[in-house]
């Protein structure tokens, strides 16, 4: 779905990354209807065209990408789309992301530990990179990055390995960009999401295995409370950040789990 208007010059733009489906869509849902020009990225277009067609047709552009972000070429191309459309870009959510299979982390294979890190990892790394050249270079210098972390970036679950690996290093990757993004009018910020319904999330709430070796269902929240916390992050002017937020299910097992 593509569509432009006169207004685009004047519009606020956002990109989110693995907007087809469960937080990406409800942050790309709520950051059109905030006003914002969204692109959406995402390997899946049916699924981008999708959370596209949800949104209020009347509202500000929309403009679906597909790409995948473990790939140098893809984001190049992402981000060239990106300005050539709209010539700027004022946030970027890197919120695409996956897990490997629940197993012992011996029997996680290279190719589940690769595909993990190129994801969830490089991807944010290389989509940071498109995103800072263009706000170090656009007029009205500067913008805001908000990286999706996790629960898992402070207390993993049983055979997480690669996914909890890889949400740490956001914190890390969320530190160094707060910190090299200063002189540029970069603002980095991450947030820690815990069992919002999604459909990744259907399995937790029939039960979720525990660290003592038990399985039991898992309390969650609705996934319009992340995309209302990342809206107020985004809301922010840029001389003030939200440099690290947790927005989580309350009774959801995490202070003192394990």
């Amino acid at each position: 779905m593509e569509e432009l208007n006169t207004m685009d010059s004047q519009r606020r733009v956002a990109m989110v990354t693995g907007a087809g489906s469960g937080i990406g869509r409800a942050v790309t849902l709520a950051l059109h209807a905030a006003g914002y020009s969204v692109i959406l990225a995402g390997r899946n277009i049916a699924r981008l065209e999708e959370t596209a067609a949800i949104a209020d047709r009347a509202g500000p552009s929309m403009l679906t990408v597909p790409a995948d972000v473990s790939q140098p070429d893809s984001v190049d191309q992402l981000f060239l789309k990106t300005r050539e459309t709209f010539g700027r870009l004022d946030l970027l959510f890197n919120n695409a992301g996956m897990s490997a299979p629940a197993i012992p982390i011996e029997d996680l294979t290279f190719a589940q530990w690769s595909e993990v890190v190129n994801v969830n990892l490089t991807g944010a790394f290389l989509c940071a990179q498109g995103a800072i050249r263009i706000m170090k270079s656009q007029q009205q210098r500067g913008g805001r990055i908000i990286n999706n972390g996790s629960i898992s970036a402070h207390a993993p679950r049983p055979y997480s390995a690669a996914y909890t690996a890889t949400k740490h290093a956001i914190t890390g990757l969320t530190r160094s960009i707060s910190l090299d993004g200063r002189p540029y009018n970069i603002a980095c910020g991450q947030i820690d999401i815990g069992n919002a319904q999604t459909d990744m999330m259907t399995k937790i709430e029939k039960g979720a295995l525990q660290p003592n070796g038990e399985t039991r269902p898992e309390p969650t929240m609705d996934v319009k409370h992340v995309a209302d916390a990342v809206l107020y992050m985004a809301s922010l002017p840029l001389e003030a950040n939200v440099q690290f937020m947790t927005v989580m299910a309350t009774r959801m097992p995490f202070i003192g789990r394990g």
